[in-house]
């Protein structure tokens, strides 16, 4: 898992809203807390033993709503909604440099801003959410194998609601809910001085039911507490490695699947049913040394995604830089 590790959250609101404001149901769904395309082309290589102080940037444009089959919801063609999501976080990453049952032990915080955008002129609607602290994400196990071939890792980690939610609200910066992963993956060195490598790491992750949500009364009826349903998530890529592995290039990925359904604990007569939602990205990744001749003082990470084969789910582009920088730098050899 890189320091990059965040599943922070993005706003609830574009797809809630216009869901909310539709005439008829749209098809569209609760988010989780995964931030997808935050672990790229060494998604299954733990950060060597030290301290890491990282800053993440995490850009996300949409402008198109997906139906449970993968159509295009349309509103009004002359007036498209679309959404903007900022997000800025500090990462503390801490690797130790002994053992447990052959892993070194890893631990993780991560605290987030965010603020978003969200305009949907087909309704009136233009809201713009200020910046402030989202909800914090902590890895308290990490732990990770290293082979002459392959690299391997595993985690747990947990989402605390530390930011601010009130159900029905548009400024939302926060899922208002606990939620918990775990998580397993490899990387795989394709020749004996691991320039060349593959790598994939699955994500499960779970919920509570939403803060506010239980015993809500919403017209004539109650609910008996809202909850997201279960995200199984993949994230990994290929890349061919340089500069004794400290620079990169090469193509990122991620996948992900809602499993199980959202629970509303309530029953509209005559809704669609709106499935499971599922999306897929691709694009660059991009990994550069900012170094003296003697000591590595920073690695930058740079990738950019294209979303495709979105089911019940907005579909768009993100970019996400990472700057990380060990504490403190690390020593390089001298060659002669």
């Amino acid at each position: 898992m890189s320091p990059a590790r965040t599943k922070v959250t993005a706003i609830l609101g574009a797809t809630i809203a216009l869901v909310t404001l539709a005439a008829r149901p749209a098809a569209a769904q609760l988010n989780g807390e995964n931030l997808l395309g935050d672990n790229g082309v060494k998604s299954g290589t733990q950060a060597a033993p030290g301290f890491y102080l990282s800053s993440l940037y995490f850009r996300s444009q949409t402008d198109t709503i997906k139906n449970a089959k993968g159509d295009r919801i349309t509103f009004d063609p002359t007036q498209p909604a679309s959404q903007t999501v900022n997000v800025i976080a500090p990462v503390f990453t801490y690797v130790s440099k002994g053992t447990i049952f052959g892993a070194h032990y890893g631990a993780m915080a991560v605290v987030p801003f965010a603020n978003g955008e969200l305009e949907a002129p087909a309704f009136g609607l233009s809201e713009s959410v200020s910046g402030n602290i989202t909800d914090v994400y902590i890895v308290p196990v990490q732990l990770g194998w290293h082979a002459s071939r392959a690299d391997v890792t595993t985690a747990f980690g947990f989402f605390a609601p530390t930011g601010k939610y009130t159900p029905g609200a548009s400024d939302n910066l926060g899922k208002g809910m606990w939620s918990y992963e775990v998580s397993g993956g490899s990387t795989v060195y394709l020749d004996q001085k691991r320039t060349w490598n593959v790598a994939t790491t699955a994500y499960w992750e779970t919920h509570t039911k939403k803060d506010g949500t239980t015993d809500l009364a919403v017209g004539p009826a109650t609910l008996t507490g809202v909850r997201v349903g279960q995200l199984l998530t993949l994230e990994g890529g290929a890349a061919k490695s340089f500069m004794h592995g400290a620079a990169h290039f090469g193509a990122a990925y991620y996948a992900q699947w809602k499993i199980t359904p959202d629970e509303f604990g309530i029953t509209v007569p005559g809704a669609p049913e709106i499935g499971k939602h599922r999306v897929f990205g691709i694009g660059p990744d991009v990994t550069i040394p900012i170094a003296t001749k003697s000591t590595l003082i920073s690695l930058v990470n740079i990738r950019y995604f294209w979303e495709a084969g979105a089911e019940a789910k907005t579909q768009g582009q993100s970019l996400v830089m990472t700057m990380t920088f060990p504490v403190p730098g690390i020593k390089i050899p001298a060659t002669k």
